[in-house]
């Protein structure tokens, strides 16, 4: 037996379990992490803006690569801590778990609920600056490589390197994040701007400068009617059922609540939820409290009005939400969110508030605009006609589906516990018989699709229920589709996309991402789809070990992997193979680098913007043309081409 002692035991003091780490505390060390640092910088002045201190933040893209954040808030405390015997502004910037907002005298309201935006910040930068403006004077702070302070203080305290007017207070950031841990440091100015504009959006009157001194560009955002506005932009390509978005504000308890919501000839609902200025994507008890807030004032208004007789049913919830865009946000005093990514909110009294909310005002601004209100109803029961008539055709359709034999083409798996299940998805007979092969049977089934599904974004759902691909899908999860759709019935726990390294295979994947995410986005949702990703290449190479010449081989899974390979001069290559798909590895090489669990990688499919994925799949899916093309040479730039 090995030896196992307190000497193998690891302990990371201060800011190295960030480095350590990363992915915990950011997501990733991609792009989204990367730009996830200004994020937490700014949410710092979202949370002095919230308390009333706060009415500008610059942000600045430098020339010299750093990022710089200026609000105007009170600037961070520089006295005495009383437990740690430092600056209180070293100690925000290199203790976890450190801040204001866990007391809620400072912060009634906050975004970064955990303390440890600005300190795993400075721990993943390679350089970092701090200038504080309060009481008249300017100090200055400095950390290099990880959060090590360079900075000597003076009596204890940090150094005053200016004077300015007492009026004038605020916290100045620069920083600039490790090469060493980021895959890239460049900063994007598009995705930068965008977050504003959100952000503008759902604070009002907070004004967001922008600046990128590499390309001279300025931009500034700011938001009068805040999430109204914000409404009037997301339907701005859409034709409308009534000319103004329906704005409701109002307070339950200490839970500060604004609705905004506009109608459209679309025939799908986009509900975005907000706590804290947070997009919890997943929604959670606020979304819940305004979709029955909604269903029961327009059932109401139904019946007083006479468009629904005493023999006909109410509305339900998706009749009266076809073709709405609404935005929910609230500002909670603690919000408790599921999950490490604050994807979904579970407090149980942001649903009464926005129920209780929605319902005192929405009454109040329907009774003063009596046509918007009948213009609803009427949409309303358009869809209500529209399901009736069309649920016979769509149950005899489903219970086609039930029928379905999938066995000609799915390789079922021998368990049956779906806990332990994998469903790999791929293309073409001639992959399917690969996969088939080298798969393990006791938990990994196989399901080849012949041709390109349907692109859902173009058809009913009628017609989408007419596709054999997409019937042989749903019969496999055995969850359904639609109002049937229950997910606890799913019979895997991962749908696994695998597709050849193509533009055809990219396409496949595309098309199958749409289908989930319009008619079974909570497969997304719950972390259930996932992409296989498969080897590019397989590099033969010549090494010499204890001076004998030595043939070894490696599978590379991009061309960085393999750029950064063929620097190495520890080793001579000899053949460099490129995979142009699946069925040109064997059975023994498949199962190694793509199915083994142990060995494979796996995308998990995620969504952290639900309005940027609308816009995308509409974009990118629609028969819309125009958008299509100006969003891929916009994007064209970004691209990778392979050659």
């Amino acid at each position: 037996m090995e030896q196992y002692s307190g000497s193998q035991i690891v302990v990371l003091e201060g800011l190295e379990a960030v480095r350590k780490r990363p992915g915990m505390y950011i997501g990733s060390t991609g792009p989204r992490g990367l730009h996830h640092l200004i994020w937490e910088i700014i949410d710092n002045g979202i949370d002095e803006h919230l308390a009333g201190y706060c009415n500008r933040i610059n942000v600045t893209l430098r020339n010299d690569g750093g990022i710089e954040i200026e609000d105007n808030g009170r600037g961070v405390p520089v006295d005495i801590h009383p437990v740690k015997k430092i600056p209180t502004a070293r100690v925000i910037y290199t203790v976890l778990h450190a801040g204001g907002k866990f007391d809620s005298s400072v912060y009634k309201v906050s975004g970064g609920l955990h303390g440890v935006g600005a300190a795993v910040v400075n721990a993943l930068s390679k350089r970092m600056l701090i200038e504080i403006k309060r009481d008249g004077k300017i100090y200055r702070d400095e950390y290099e490589n990880g959060g090590h302070p360079v900075t000597k203080l003076e009596n204890g305290l940090l150094p005053v390197v200016g004077k300015c007017n007492k009026s004038d207070t605020g916290t100045k950031i620069i920083f600039y994040p490790d090469d060493s841990i980021f895959e890239t440091v460049e900063f994007k100015s598009d995705i930068i701007q965008k977050k504003l504009k959100e952000i503008a959006f759902l604070n009002k009157n907070l004004l967001l400068h922008f600046q990128d001194e590499k390309t001279g560009v300025t931009k500034s955002y700011i938001e009068e009617f805040g999430i109204k506005s914000f409404v009037s932009y997301l339907t701005r390509e859409m034709s409308l059922i009534h000319e103004e978005p329906i704005y409701l504000e109002g307070k339950s308890g200490e839970i500060e609540v604004e609705i905004a919501f506009q109608y459209t000839d679309n025939y799908s609902e986009q509900i975005n939820a907000y706590c804290n200025c947070i997009n919890v994507v997943d929604g959670g008890t606020l979304v819940t409290g305004f979709k029955t807030g909604l269903t029961r004032v327009i059932n109401q208004y139904a019946r007083e009005l006479g468009v629904l007789k005493d023999k006909d049913d109410n509305f339900d919830g998706k009749d009266i939400r076809n073709g709405i865009v609404a935005i929910v946000s609230i500002k909670h005093p603690d919000p408790q969110f599921e999950g490490q990514t604050k994807t979904k909110l579970g407090n149980t009294d942001a649903k009464s508030a926005v129920e209780e909310v929605f319902t005192q005002e929405a009454q109040r601004w329907f009774d003063k605009n009596v046509e918007v209100l009948k213009s609803i109803l009427d949409n309303s029961m358009k869809s209500f006609n529209a399901r009736k008539a069309s649920d016979k055709a769509r149950n005899a359709v489903l219970k086609q589906i039930n029928e379905v034999d999938t066995r000609s083409k799915l390789a079922s798996c021998s368990s049956k516990k779906p806990e332990e299940c994998e469903l790999y998805i791929v293309e073409g007979d001639s992959a399917g018989g690969t996969v088939k092969t080298a798969r393990n049977r006791r938990t990994q089934a196989v399901l080849p699709l012949r041709g390109k599904i349907l692109n859902v974004e173009k058809a009913s759902l009628e017609k989408i229920l007419l596709n054999n691909e997409i019937k042989s899908m749903i019969a496999t999860f055995g969850c359904g589709i639609g109002d049937d759709f229950d997910i606890s019935k799913l019979n895997y726990d991962k749908i696994i996309i695998l597709t050849d390294a193509d533009v055809d295979g990219a396409h496949i994947s595309t098309l199958l991402l749409t289908f989930f995410y319009r008619f079974m986005p909570e497969l997304i949702f719950a972390g259930k789809i996932y992409r296989g990703l498969p080897p590019l290449y397989r590099v033969e190479y010549e090494t010499i070990k204890r001076n004998k010449k030595t043939k070894e081989f490696q599978y590379l899974y991009n061309d960085f992997e393999l750029d950064k390979f063929r620097k190495n001069n520890d080793f001579k290559i000899l053949n460099i193979q490129r995979y142009k798909g699946l069925g040109e590895m064997d059975a023994h090489q498949l199962w190694e680098t793509t199915l083994n669990p142990e060995t494979r990688i796996l995308a998990k499919i995620t969504i952290s913007d639900n309005i940027e994925a609308d816009e995308i799949t509409s974009t990118l899916m629609s028969s819309n043309v125009p958008p299509r093309r100006t969003f891929i040479m916009e994007e064209a730039r970004y691209a990778k081409l392979d050659i």
